[in-house]
Formats: structure tokens, C-alpha cells, sequence
């Protein structure tokens, strides 16, 4: 009824927590957990920070992550 879905200020902190803070400016495969035997192809990134978002938020709401490496080539997950 208001177009509001869900508030972005609690989605953005939770990517700054659970997504930046973890990952960015890391070298996956030696600094992260999730990598240390899983190679951090786009695809894979995009999965893993699917799998820990959709732990974060309620079922309810549907979740798509899209990666983008250039301006041209991304990865989406899941494909809606």
C-alpha cells in the first residue's frame, strides 16, 4: 500500500557488517574463511554473500545479490 518494502538504512548497515567489513580490500583466499578452499571466482562471491544475507533477512523478503566486476560483466544470484 506505501511501496515501502524494507527499510534501507537496516539493509545497508547490514551490508557494511556482514558483506564490506568482511570482505573488501581483503585478499579472499588468504584473509577470509569462506574462500580458504573455495576459489573466489564472481560466481562464487555472489553466492556466499547471497547465503549469508538470506541468514539476515526474514524469508519474507524476496533477496537478489548482482556482482558487478566492470561496468558490463555481472553475476546475479539467484537468477530471478
Amino acid at each position: 500500500a506505501t511501496g515501502y518494502v524494507y527499510d534501507m538504512k537496516l539493509l545497508s548497515d547490514l551490508i557494511q557488517e556482514n558483506v564490506l567489513d568482511r570482505f573488501d580490500h581483503k585478499n579472499l583466499n588468504l584473509d577470509t574463511v569462506e574462500f580458504k578452499n573455495l576459489n573466489p571466482t564472481a560466481e562464487n562471491i555472489v553466492v556466499v554473500i547471497y547465503n549469508i544475507l538470506r541468514d539476515k533477512i526474514a524469508p519474507a523478503f524476496d533477496l537478489q545479490v548482482r556482482l558487478f566486476e566492470t561496468e558490463r560483466n555481472y553475476v546475479e544470484y539467484p537468477i530471478i
